[in-house]
């Protein structure tokens, strides 16, 4: 399908990203691709992106574990993934307000660096206050390691090739989130939960000392440290984001646990988050030099590319979270198992990737990958919703790698484009943007689904509650063919009745799981519309000027 686009909007948008942003159009700004090849720059600061995001998932399977081991309760253990998302959202929006005052170069190095350093003191910590103090810690130096990396793509690589490194990229933060549960199953299994934070350790370091050789500022960075450092911290904005986010994660995280607006501490923090974030728009929009530049979201393709990537991700963690849950509730499966029969997703994702990304550098338009890519996750999130309590492991795996393969052409052609009309001076504001919005739209689905399948159940179980009745033939007569089976005893007829009910709750909450992810497939055919809203990046022009 051909997505229309005016050809005097073209134009002046291209005008305007020569003017703006004229060093897209050249090589010459990249001091580290004269030194190394930008291949191994990519490479090198992949690594600490995927050890940052594999950690969002790795100790989710190990929560029985880490609880029993610090004694403490399953819900007081809970703190240790929340602690670490609430850190992480406070720092990805000003993260490139922090790498215009160190550096990009030194802060991803000190994000690297103390992100090693605080994975060790969270294996070694010996309660769970502590634990949950290092995990804030660890969160808050890990939080900057995703923008910054796209930032130092969209850098390195001229737009022609941006689209095979964003692929690289997109391989980090979609394989990570897959591996970690079943490598976190695996290692706390046969060694302790504490090495999921030890193997961090050589990585880490290995990253370090890597990144320290290849990676360089381009020139227009240093300019922009020297300029921020001379400016006054926004520290009202900082102040009312921090506050914000940290607030909101906490509502997401725990809202579904304590009943949300039932519960006083919900209400109380939903406030608090709502006050803050609105004044945080309101500080940010009216100040010289904000921390958070919310102006990029007037541009059209940097908002509606944060608008789709929040939907997307909102479906893709939520089916992450629905599927083996699903598995090990409705079917079974002990939590390795149901990690590894998802794990196929992750291999094709690789397979997928790179491709997508070799076709994006010979000109296609990236708007009709996204188009093609939403219509096959809608289609394999309906498929997921037909599942049965019959279905054997490839029903499972099968439509995972056909949600995974449309999510590879929406995600690499997103990560291409978002930054193309913005100024290249602006890309780390832009990254660390982006990167909130994708994190924020995974809470979202998660809260979203853990909730509606809860309360989908309920009302399940109510109207299959309504056709069943003692006095009802069939209600009879099952009750009759399981108290002979039991045999004869004075409680076989409670028994019968016990069983009968526990079918009952058994068929609405699979009902309630179909029930979700027809509801992410609604989602997504809601989103398609917003594909015609993006401008098509001037590919071929970019690829014409390189030549010479």
């Amino acid at each position: 399908m051909s997505v229309p686009i005016e050809e005097s909007e073209f134009s002046q948008a291209e005008a305007s990203l020569a003017e703006s942003a004229p060093d897209q159009f050249d090589n010459e700004h990249l001091p580290q691709a004269r030194i190394f090849n930008p291949w191994i720059v990519a490479l090198v600061v992949t690594i600490g992106t995927f050890m940052e995001v594999l950690d969002t998932s790795i100790a989710n399977v190990a929560l029985p574990h880490i609880a029993g081991s610090l004694s403490a309760s399953q819900d007081e253990g809970a703190w240790v993934l929340t602690s670490y998302l609430v850190a992480n959202a406070i720092v990805l929006p000003i993260s490139g307000w922090l790498s215009s005052i160190l550096g990009r170069k030194n802060f991803y190095l000190l994000s690297v660096f103390f992100f090693t350093v605080f994975s060790a003191a969270c294996g070694l910590a010996p309660s769970l206050a502590m634990l949950i103090l290092f995990r804030v810690l660890q969160g808050l130096a890990g939080g900057g390691l995703q923008p910054s990396v796209q930032a130092i793509l969209a850098d390195t690589f001229p737009g022609n090739k941006r689209g095979m490194a964003m692929a690289l990229y997109t391989i980090a933060i979609l394989v990570a989130p897959v591996l970690g549960p079943t490598l976190g199953g695996w290692i706390t299994d046969n060694y302790s939960w504490r090495w999921i934070f030890y193997i961090n350790i050589p990585v880490g370091m290995l990253c370090v000392f890597l990144t320290r050789i290849v990676l360089e500022d381009p020139p227009y960075m240093k300019e922009a440290k020297a300029k921020a450092r001379k400016v006054a911290v926004d520290w009202g904005g900082l102040g009312f984001i921090s506050i914000g986010l940290a607030t909101l994660e906490i509502v997401l995280d725990k809202g579904q646990e304590l009943d949300w607006f039932g519960s006083p501490f919900i209400v109380l923090f939903a406030s608090i988050s709502v006050i803050a974030l609105v004044a945080a728009v309101l500080w940010e929009l009216n100040t010289k030099n904000p921390v958070v530049n919310l102006r990029l979201l007037k541009e059209r393709n940097f908002l509606f590319c944060c608008l789709i990537i929040l939907g997307l991700y909102m479906v893709l963690y939520a089916t992450t979270y629905l599927l083996p849950t699903f598995m090990q509730q409705m079917m079974n499966y002990d939590a390795t198992t149901a990690g590894i029969a998802l794990s196929p997703a992750g291999l094709f994702t690789m397979l997928e990737v790179p491709l997508v990304g070799y076709v994006l550098t010979k000109g296609y338009d990236p708007r009709k990958m996204v188009f093609c890519g939403m219509l096959i996750i809608a289609s394999a999130c309906w498929w997921m919703g037909s599942m049965n309590l019959d279905v054997a492991e490839r029903d499972f795996i099968i439509p995972r790698i056909v949600q995974v393969l449309g999510l590879g052409l929406i995600t690499v052609p997103v990560s291409t484009i978002v930054f193309r009309f913005i100024p290249k001076t602006e890309s780390s504001q832009g990254a660390g943007l982006y990167a909130l919005v994708r994190n924020e739209g995974g809470s979202i689905g998660i809260a979203l689904v853990s909730t509606m399948l809860q309360r989908r159940s309920q009302v399940f179980q109510t109207v299959l509650g309504q056709h069943l009745s003692a006095s009802d033939a069939p209600v009879q007569d099952a009750v009759a063919q399981m108290s002979a089976v039991a045999g004869n005893h004075a409680d076989v007829h409670y028994m019968a009745l016990a069983q009968l009910y526990q079918r009952l709750q058994q068929q609405a909450q699979l009902q309630a799981y179909m029930d979700q992810f027809k509801m992410l497939c609604g989602i997504m055919l809601l989103m398609i519309p917003l594909v015609f809203f993006l401008k098509r990046p001037p590919a071929q022009k970019h690829m014409e000027l390189d030549a010479h």
